[in-house]
């Protein structure tokens, strides 16, 4: 009979190890799954087992392909399982592809004449997952803002960094989940930070991935009224409940899609966005509504030097504070500033527009 022998954490069983188990099956007559103990997984990755050792062990011993189970509970990295894999002599160790403890695994296989097979790596039956992956999901929450930049927006693309420059933006409600959003797609409110926080994902590396900023995820992680500094990756200066704008934030659909990167090579006056980000910082700060206005202002004068279309005035018989684009690209939401709810109300009353609020999750 030839035994075939593996190990891992299998802290959260997954298809990606039922398909392993299942290919390392194949190699042999008898196939032993060794995971590493609560007390091993705690010493080398700082992580609580999912599962109490013997209902770990139960659930691998309940697979079709598994014909043992052995807990592993040698402290030495790599190879917590030396004690049971002397004690069984397998014919056999199999590993995948990507395993990094193969000085250490040979050299066990030697003094038992095992063998070390690398398997290859074939077509997954189902989508890759890592029990990181898996765990990030099960935390991640049920439900996220979206968010609106009032100034300094294109200064959180790593090339576009600026020393001393500044970007400013809020979290809003209503919020977002994965079965309802009460919003337009490709809206240029973060979205696709939003959607990659509530898939569990890293949500400020799938942005930078896409070529564009981190503003969004970092701000619909952090949620409130942010002051980010520009740079490679989020800094956050200041953050406050954004009180002073309750009442006073209405989006309107302009109809059209938006889409940051096709736009991204675009020319436009850094320098201007710069100066704007200082002067909502300095607003944020001073919880200044005007000052507030003035950024977002500069911001849209930069924006139409880019080529966007002009913005209706307001509607109503509301003449808004401030208004611009929400986000880098054309078209999209934009964000509208009114001096207080009574004006906001009347120009959600029109066509297009909708009231939003500041969001801060409690206690954060």
């Amino acid at each position: 009979m030839i035994k075939v022998f593996v190990s891992g954490c299998y802290d959260i069983v997954h298809a990606g190890h039922v398909q392993f188990f299942s290919e390392a099956r194949a190699l042999g007559d008898h196939l032993t799954v060794s995971f590493a103990s609560t007390e091993v997984l705690w010493f080398h990755k700082r992580r609580k087992s999912s599962l109490p050792d013997e209902h770990k062990r139960a659930l691998i011993a309940a697979l079709r392909m598994v014909d043992e189970v052995v807990v592993g509970e040698g402290l030495e990295e790599g190879i917590d399982f030396r004690k049971e894999f002397l004690r069984l002599r397998p014919q056999i160790l199999a590993v995948t592809e990507d395993d990094k403890y193969a000085a250490l695994k040979r050299a066990l296989c030697a003094e038992v004449g095992a063998k070390y097979v690398v398997l290859p790596k074939t077509p997954p039956e189902f989508p890759p997952i890592s029990t990181s992956e898996i765990v990030r999901y099960i935390r991640a929450p049920q439900e996220a803002p979206l968010r609106v930049d009032f100034a300094g927006g294109w200064l959180d693309v790593p090339r576009f960094a600026r020393s001393g420059a500044y970007i400013v933006n809020c979290a809003v409600s209503p919020t977002v989940s994965l079965r309802e959003w009460p919003y337009e797609r490709n809206a240029g409110l973060g979205g696709s930070g939003a959607w990659a926080l509530l898939m569990g994902k890293d949500s400020v590396g799938a942005e930078l991935d896409l070529g564009v900023g981190w503003q969004d995820p970092a701000v619909i992680s952090e949620t409130g009224l942010c002051v980010w500094c520009s740079g490679p990756r989020p800094g956050l200066e200041f953050k406050g409940n954004g009180d002073f704008l309750r009442g006073r934030m209405a989006l309107f659909w302009t109809g059209t899609s938006h889409d940051t990167p096709a736009v991204v090579e675009n020319s436009r006056d850094l320098d201007a966005i710069a100066r704007a980000g200082r002067t909502a910082r300095d607003a944020v700060w001073g919880s200044s509504l005007e000052g507030l206005a003035s950024a977002m202002r500069q911001s849209y004068e930069a924006q139409l030097a880019e080529g966007m279309a002009l913005l209706a005035g307001g509607s109503g018989g509301v003449q808004p504070l401030a208004m611009k684009y929400c986000g880098g690209g054309f078209g999209g939401y934009a964000l509208y500033l009114c001096a207080n709810q009574a004006d906001r109300d009347r120009l959600c009353a029109s066509p297009g527009f909708r009231p939003i609020e500041p969001f801060v999750l409690s206690g954060r």
